[in-house]
């Protein structure tokens, strides 16, 4: 069951949205709207505040993505090794597959667990 209370602020930017919500150990962040150079510090600054908070089990639920750039690309990017070091990790979910392409164009299938749903990115941090 999940726990759809926001644990932090609710951001509205532009055509940028994130919820955040939460099951056991695992914070979920709903990304809707488009991620490029102008919202991509508002998904940066809650990746920081979840890394300074030890909450590195991660899932991005990507299903109302409509667009991403090699700017919010590099969110992923630049915080992956600091979630790893501590035992954590970002699996990706859900993703529309003009998004997914991106991500696929880029490597990132090779890098991060890309995966159809949340139970799938549940179980992965289980095992």
């Amino acid at each position: 069951m999940f726990d759809e209370t926001p644990i932090s602020d609710h951001y509205r930017m532009n055509s940028f949205d994130i919820r955040i919500r939460t099951q056991s150990d695992v914070v979920i962040l709903d990304i809707q709207g488009e991620l490029d150079a102008h919202t991509a510090p508002v998904l940066e600054k809650e990746l920081q505040k979840l890394i300074e908070e030890k909450t590195v089990k991660i899932i991005v639920n990507g299903s109302s993505l409509d667009y991403i750039s090699s700017a919010g690309l590099g969110v992923f990017m630049a915080y992956i090794e600091d979630i790893r070091t501590v035992n954590g990790d970002i699996k990706i979910t859900s993703l529309k597959s003009k998004v997914y392409n991106v991500f696929d164009l880029l490597g990132f299938p090779t890098l991060y667990d890309i995966l159809e749903s949340e139970d799938e990115a549940i179980k992965r941090f289980q095992d």
